[in-house]
């Protein structure tokens, strides 16, 4: 459980039964709210009109010349910062409550999820556990993967289609499977932009 966390239960128990009913309906419905109209703008077929949105509306630190492609879905946008020259695939779903930050130059497929937190299976109350995710540089991200929280991910590594990965992965190292687990070496002399711009950008 974050601080943040502790220190909501802690003034919630303080609360009377009444005032924590309608307390927790409006967080339920402002936070709904706020997912629906997120969710909302990545359906607009418009990489700059998604852009300025995501950027100025939701508080998510976008890069120059990134492009978050269509119906991208986030829990927590502002916490969530995406660094230059990224190409983030369709339909992918990024989680900014425990802190995610993406790199200069990452691509991801179609697909791709990344939690930062989780719920503890052994915990008697079904608390949420978790950390923040580090995606560095020129990674690639492979189509339905899923990152788990309280990762990192070192540059130029590579993250193979449907992998599900729940520890740290070494910079250019290429991983695959579920759980993911150590494939080869990737080459070191990286130096592309994933955001297919054209000659005269």
């Amino acid at each position: 459980m974050t601080g943040t966390q502790e220190r909501l239960r802690l003034v919630q128990r303080r609360l009377p039964a009444g005032l924590k009913r309608f307390a927790r309906l409006v967080w339920v419905n402002y936070q709904g709210a706020q997912l629906f109209a997120i969710n909302l703008v990545g359906h607009i077929p418009s990489h700059p009109f998604r852009r300025f949105m995501y950027r100025h509306v939701f508080g998510v630190r976008i890069g120059q010349g990134s492009i978050l492609h269509w119906q991208t879905r986030f829990f927590h946008p502002s916490g969530v910062r995406i660094g230059d020259y990224c190409n983030i695939g369709n339909n992918a779903f990024l989680d900014g409550r425990g802190s995610l930050t993406i790199g200069n130059r990452v691509a991801t497929g179609a697909e791709v999820m990344i939690y930062t937190l989780q719920h503890d299976i052994d915990s008697p109350t079904f608390d949420t556990t978790g950390g923040p995710v580090i995606i560095e540089d020129y990674v690639y991200i492979g189509p339905r993967a899923i990152i788990l929280p309280n990762v990192r991910i070192g540059t130029g590594a590579v993250v193979a289609a449907g992998a599900v990965v729940a520890k740290d992965v070494p910079a250019f190292a290429i991983v695959g499977g579920v759980p993911a687990q150590f494939i080869r070496e990737r080459t070191r002399n990286l130096n592309y932009r994933p955001d297919f711009a054209m000659p005269f950008q």
